[in-house]
């Protein structure tokens, strides 16, 4: 080994490292020289078998050599990382002009905001809310509201019965109004809103399984069917509109005596007729009537004294009314291309 042969290598090694065109002949080159098996590795161990005096001649040299190597193929390497990262830049430019991506915003469920905008109306009104269990005793949900166990209401009803004795998903959130009845303990006035989720089995264009209610109760002395109209009237042009049509008719309700229900214009046909109303231009979305003396007396009212009028409606049918949606289900399908077309929405206050 000699210094002629040591500044062939160097020369070699300059030649590699600059003329490779990629990371992977970079790494071929430093394999070549610098590896386990390296020429300057293997030159490195034949140092063993020199003299003292050539050793450290040779040493010297071969260190000088492998520090040239490790310093330009790192450098190398470095430049040619740099390069690819500039194409790949240049690849991924785009043009700065172009609009950029709105971020996506959060908006609310059209039920919910038609249930807060009730919620408004008649907290205005000088109403509180209150709220119930879900899964509710069978006297809360029907004997207590004047439904007892052959009564054909129950069939009416078509319940949700759970794997507890005298235990059932309520049908409605009318138990609401026996509990409110109860804490308030005879005391006057009541006057109430109890807005929550009920559950029965149905499934239609205008019915669902699981759907949202509010129930209304007030209980005075001298309360009329005169005031439930005027708070129903009330309720329906704040809703609503002025402009919107109702229309009162007799029913029969067991926890109600007398009993009406309150119909309002089609959402989908605006009263012209269509599948939605079933060809009458009407869309029942409450049932109401005086209370029940039975059910004042389950409440710890005496009917001799006090009266009162309450009334339950599907927050979803005036959702439907509201943002003129024809098929109830549409609202429980998920689908957001169809749910944000109300995200601007403004035709009412409130929303």
């Amino acid at each position: 080994m000699n210094g002629e042969k040591f500044e062939g290598w160097r020369e070699d090694i300059t030649r590699q490292a600059l003329s490779a065109q990629s990371l992977t002949d970079l790494q071929s080159v430093r394999h070549h020289w610098l590896g386990r098996r390296g020429k300057i590795t293997e030159a490195m161990k034949e140092l063993a078998k020199l003299s003292l005096d050539d050793r450290r001649l040779v040493g010297k040299e071969l260190n000088f050599l492998r520090e040239h190597a490790t310093d330009l193929l790192n450098r190398c390497e470095k430049n040619m990382a740099l390069q690819e990262e500039s194409r790949q830049l240049e690849a991924e430019s785009y043009d700065m002009t172009l609009p950029g991506i709105w971020p996506g915003t959060g908006l609310l469920h059209p039920i919910t905001r038609t249930r807060r905008l009730i919620e408004d109306v008649f907290l205005r009104m000088g109403f509180s809310l209150e709220y119930g269990p879900e899964i509710e005793d069978e006297w809360y949900n029907f004997e207590a509201l004047n439904i007892p166990a052959n009564h054909p209401a129950r069939d009416m009803q078509d319940s949700f019965f759970i794997d507890l004795p005298g235990m059932v998903m309520r049908t409605h959130t009318s138990p609401v109004q026996i509990r409110a009845m109860q804490r308030y303990g005879g005391t006057l006035p009541v006057r109430i809103l109890a807005p929550g989720r009920a559950f029965r089995r149905d499934d239609d264009a205008t019915h669902v399984p699981m759907f949202f209610q509010v129930e209304a109760l007030v209980i005075d002395r001298g309360i009329s069917l005169a005031d439930l109209k005027g708070t129903l009237s009330t309720m329906a042009h704040e809703l609503l509109g002025d402009d919107v049509n109702t229309r009162f008719r007799p029913s029969y309700f067991p926890f109600t005596e007398p009993s009406m229900e309150m119909d309002v214009t089609c959402a989908s046909c605006r009263g012209e007729g269509c599948r939605v109303c079933k060809g009458t231009g009407w869309v029942e979305i409450l049932g109401s009537g005086m209370v029940h003396p039975q059910v004042l007396r389950n409440g710890g009212y005496d009917p001799e004294t006090v009266s009162g009028f309450a009334f339950g409606m599907g927050i979803e049918r005036v959702a439907m009314r509201i943002f003129g949606i024809d098929d109830l289900r549409l609202l429980y399908q998920n689908d957001m291309e169809f749910l944000s077309q109300f995200g601007s929405y403004t035709g009412r206050p409130g929303l």
